[in-house]
């Protein structure tokens, strides 16, 4: 069980990667467009080379139209998707201040709760965005610029809210059986501890 959550967890976070990725590119190739425009446009250019600044203004050189649009939009997708590796391998960041004295097995009892009450949070950011997602749909909201439907960013991050609430739920079962028979299933702390 625990190979199938695991891959799923990394499939999800190849694609939050990817996605990651190309919202960088569009951002850098965005932002140096902008300033080659600024640059095209400028008084100092435009007295030396017009011409060329013309040419290289009419291929629409420029920043890329709605580049935000596209990063609101992925950036959701992009969280979600990393979610289910980071918990399935124990590698949230945490604190460990007054827990360091705890024995082993109230560490696992606190950690037991502590995964049920983040999926039980999953479960509920899964349950509003498919809320959201519904009346995003049904009121047909575009974006600004790019004027593609609000709902489609919407039901993509969904898709990775659900399998983090998925893997979530895993385990947080397995944490609970864990605390309860003192047997070791998942790792646990080997985040960034602080």
């Amino acid at each position: 069980m625990y190979r199938f959550f695991d891959w799923l967890s990394r499939v999800f976070a190849l694609l939050g990667g990817l996605v990651l990725t190309a919202l960088i590119l569009i951002t850098c190739i965005s932002i140096i467009g902008r300033t080659v425009n600024g640059l095209l446009h400028s008084d100092w250019l435009q007295s030396i080379a017009p011409e060329l600044a013309k040419r290289l203004l009419d291929l629409g050189i420029g920043p890329i139209n709605g580049d935000f649009e596209l990063v609101e939009a992925g950036m959701a997708f992009a969280i979600f998707a990393f979610l289910p590796l980071c918990q399935i391998r124990g590698a949230h960041a945490s604190v460990d201040v007054f827990t360091g004295a705890l024995s082993r097995r109230a560490k696992s009892f606190l950690q037991a709760i502590i995964d049920v009450v983040f999926a039980a949070v999953l479960i509920l950011i899964a349950w509003q965005l498919f809320e959201g997602t519904l009346s995003k749909r049904n009121s047909g909201q575009t974006t600004f610029l790019l004027e593609f439907p609000i709902w489609w960013a919407y039901a993509v991050s969904l898709v990775a809210a659900l399998v983090a609430a998925f893997v979530s739920v895993y385990v947080a079962c397995t944490r609970v059986v864990e605390s309860l028979t003192g047997d070791v299933i998942l790792p646990l702390e080997v985040g960034a501890e602080h």
